[in-house]
């Protein structure tokens, strides 16, 4: 009687570390031809809480398993992805929604673990950095600002870019980061909800965000004086709202699923002055026109306990019909004087983000804007575009200030395009408009 060998799945993984953007090639050979193996990934990220995915897979006629090749025949994923192991990911026992570790110095580990039919296991790592080596991570407590600046490894000057939130607030060091980790002096401004400053975005002054841009430019010395603005959301909104109130300071502009007109406080306004319908920006002391004050065509509401929360996204719609309001709270984007990306979901749930920066295009385009105008706009991708490769599942959420839920929109699968597709070109945007197009 001839005994069947018990196969040993063995894991190869190029590379086992490294930075968060790039892909990597995961292996399990040792199995027999056709062999069922499941394969997990499970990730500690912010305040130690677990994220996992599973996938299983039918072994080639060599006994291999190759995530680059083969799609899962079950599991958290349905098409070939190199990294569909993190970008299906979910929570586990939680309702986090935190996908970066407390410390962006620090790497998010991933523990990935193959088993047989047999109960044959393999066990491997893998690490994601945002901090490249040498990469310095330095808290701003300047001129009343407060954020973080990363500076690349090598000599300067370098370009600079100032890193803007969405309507969560706080300071986003994950993509600042990465930024400095493919060559770029990057500041992560906060500007509501962050250490000293209103827990709310209602009434922000642009006048601190001003300080903020002539602080880096006289402070970071960036090469040829070049100083980008990207945020994302509300950010996005913001960044376009500078780039065009202040385009001596602001050499281009990055817009993640942007506004084209300035909205209400919505979401993170403060409860005691206003609220939803409350002010957002102010310049001089004086509030800025915003979409939901007195609207003729539809009163704000967010949510009114419908399943799923779509309210978000056909609101502005609707608020879009008061046209001579939509005249007043137009971002006068005409008047930025430089490049400008932007980016959006065609399935964004939240807000029009695609409509609202093919308005922008179309209204650069009326002006004869001399700069480079690019609009990246991703299929089946939602409001949550984020870093590539981290869980793109969170397609509801509860808004982080007003703990009002609302739907992001897209797929797993199409929002992770997006982030792997914005992240990619707006290296490319970046290097094209600095003459650094080898960095990233």
């Amino acid at each position: 009687m001839t005994t069947k060998p018990v196969s040993a799945p063995v894991f190869s993984i190029d590379a086992v570390d490294g930075l968060i953007d790039e892909p990597r090639r995961i292996v399990v050979s040792g199995l027999a031809p056709d062999e069922l193996v499941a394969i997990s990934a499970r990730t500690t990220r912010a305040r130690g809480v677990t994220w996992m995915s599973q996938a299983t897979f039918m072994a080639d006629a060599q006994g291999v398993v190759d995530l680059g090749r083969d799609a899962p025949v079950g599991g958290d994923y349905a098409e070939v992805a190199a990294m569909g192991l993190i970008w299906s990911q979910q929570p586990v026992d939680s309702t986090s929604a935190e996908l970066f570790p407390d410390d962006v110095m620090q790497p998010l580990k991933t523990k990935l673990t193959a088993e047989t039919a047999a109960g044959i296991k393999a066990e491997a790592r893998l690490d994601q950095r945002f901090a490249a080596p040498g990469v310095e991570r330095r808290d701003i407590r300047e001129d009343g600002l407060v954020g973080t600046l990363f500076t690349p490894a090598g000599p300067g000057p370098h370009p600079v870019v100032v890193v803007l939130n969405g309507s969560g607030g706080g300071i986003n060091e994950p993509r600042a980061a990465l930024l400095a980790s493919r060559g770029y002096r990057a500041f992560a401004l906060g500007y509501f909800k962050a250490p000293g400053l209103s827990p709310f975005i209602t009434e922000t002054p642009l006048e601190y965000l001003e300080t903020g841009l002539r602080w880096a430019r006289r402070k970071l010395q960036p090469k040829d004086g070049f100083v980008a603005v990207s945020g994302q959301s509300r950010g996005g909104e913001l960044a376009l709202l500078l780039g065009a109130t202040f385009p001596e300071l602001v050499s281009a502009v990055i817009a993640f699923v942007p506004g084209a007109v300035v909205h209400g406080a919505q979401g993170a306004g403060d409860p005691a002055r206003g609220g939803w319908q409350g002010t957002t920006w102010t310049r001089g002391g004086i509030p800025l026109p915003h979409l939901w004050q007195d609207n003729a065509a539809v009163h704000w509401h967010p949510w009114a306990g419908e399943a799923p929360p779509s309210r978000h996204h056909s609101v502005f719609f609707e608020g879009l019909k008061d046209t001579a309001l939509v005249a007043r709270a137009r971002i006068p984007v005409e008047n930025i004087a430089g490049p400008v990306l932007l980016i959006s979901g065609r399935d964004d749930r939240a807000w029009p983000s695609s409509l609202y920066s093919r308005m922008v295009v179309s209204m650069l385009r009326k002006h004869d804007h001399p700069h480079l105008v690019r609009h990246l706009d991703f299929d089946d991708a939602g409001h949550a575009i984020n870093l590539p490769i981290v869980p793109s599942t969170q397609l509801s959420r509860l808004h982080p200030v007003s703990k009002v839920p609302y739907t992001n929109g897209g797929t797993p699968s199409g929002n992770s395009r997006a982030d792997d597709g914005s992240w990619h070109g707006m290296l490319a945007f970046l290097g094209e408009i600095t003459g650094a197009a080898g960095q990233g």
